[in-house]
Parts: C-alpha cells; structure tokens; sequence
C-alpha cells in the first residue's frame, strides 16, 4: 500500500500574488485586513503542522515568477484572467475565489480564501491521491473533510484543516490529531459538514457524511471548483 507524503520545503517562501479583480461584488472585508488575516492565519496554524512557507503580498500586477490567488466575481470572469484553472501563462500555479458565489452560499470570502489557499499550496494543480484500502484513493484536498468548521483570526472565519495523519491509512497513536480542530478520530473521515472525492477503479465520486450535506453541495454553484477538474466530466471553466 503507498502513501504519499508531501515533502517539507526550507527554501525561502513561495511568494503568492493576491489579486483583486472584482467588479461587481464587494469582499466584505477590506482587502489589506483580508490578506494580513490570511497570512497570520497561515504562519501561526498551517505552517507548523505543514511546513510549506509562503509571502502574500497584494498587487496589481503579479511578478511572472510568483504563484497567483485571483478574487474574481464568478467562474465567468476567470476566463479573461491571464491563467488557466491550475497555471498562469507563465506556468506558474494560480487559483481562484469566486467572490459572488461565496456570498450567494453564505460565507464570508476569508473562510473560502483560507480554504483554497490551503488546499493550492499543498497540492498546487490538483492532481495527488493518496492511497487507501480496498483500492480506493482519496484527494489531496486539505479543507473539503471538514469545511464547514471554522475558527477566527483577527475576527475573520478560516478553514480548519486536516493533518498529514489524515492520509496515513494505518492505526495512529491514541492523541494523534488528523485535523487542527481535533475533530475527527480516524484517516480519511470527516465532520457532520464535510465530504471527500474518492477515486475506485477509475471511477470518481463524492462522498458525504449525511444527506443535508448532500443537498446543500448540490445546491451550490461548483463550475471551476479545483475539484472539478478531477473529474472526467467536471464543471471546468
């Protein structure tokens, strides 16, 4: 059975380009708060349990070298945005928050902004599985398990997050924490507001712990998701 572990970088920080291209549609939050909030958050809670350093700065213009993290109104507008779901033109990785479509499901921007930040930097074009029983693979996405629980940052609402622990499929330690919150208790679980995207026998699906979830997903507008672009048939932009 393989497992995958992502390596720890101790290089300099990868810097990320935030970018606010919207039009239409406010952030709610003044967009210097939103970017300190995020990189407070990110230093404090996910890069010790991770170790991937990373620089949020906010401009108008990314330096072609740096990664992107692109504010938009919906999926719509990330068509004229010089980068495609998962690489600028320069080929360097980008992702996207569609500002209009978090606020139409009720959710402050730093809650989908942590998530996606989190999930872009740990598995930056969507492409790793991590091997479990029985043949199946489970996605490397760090938020989706437990996504609607949150904790605050300078009163900002963030993701919580799973731990590497969550990708190991064997017995852990009692004590052991395979998400920052401490609510889940086993590899590859999730909380009452979570799901996971499971790949078997080449097929790829989603799983929800209950049915409301379920229906609140369907519900959603997910044209451009990172998780689509896992699927054979996704909503892609």
């Amino acid at each position: 059975m393989k497992v995958y572990r992502t390596p720890v970088r101790h290089s300099r920080p990868v810097r990320i380009a935030c970018v606010n291209k919207t039009r239409h549609v406010g952030l709610g939050v003044p967009f210097g708060k939103l970017t300190a909030a995020l990189q407070k958050c990110y230093d404090r809670h996910f890069l010790p349990v991770w170790g991937f350093p990373v620089k949020l700065y906010n401009t108008r213009r990314p330096r072609p070298t740096d990664w992107q993290f692109l504010y938009v109104d919906d999926a719509a507008d990330a068509k004229g945005t010089d980068g495609y779901h998962d690489l600028t033109i320069h080929g360097r990785p980008v992702s996207f928050v569609f500002v209009r479509t978090v606020l139409e499901n009720g959710e402050p921007v730093s809650l989908t902004a942590s998530h996606e930040l989190f999930e872009m930097v740990i598995d930056p074009i969507a492409n790793m599985w991590a091997d479990a029983s029985r043949g199946r693979e489970f996605t490397y996405e760090m938020c989706d398990p437990v996504e609607e629980e949150t904790f605050l940052v300078d009163g900002l609402r963030m993701s919580n997050f799973v731990y590497p622990a969550w990708f190991e499929p064997f017995r852990h330690p009692r004590g052991t924490k395979f998400d920052h919150l401490g609510l889940l208790k086993s590899p590859f679980s999730m909380t009452k507001g979570g799901y996971v995207i499971v790949k078997y026998r080449g097929k790829v699906t989603e799983r929800f712990h209950s049915k409301t979830k379920a229906r609140r997903f369907a519900k959603e507008q997910r044209r451009g998701h990172r998780s689509e672009y896992r699927k054979p048939r996704g909503l892609r932009i």
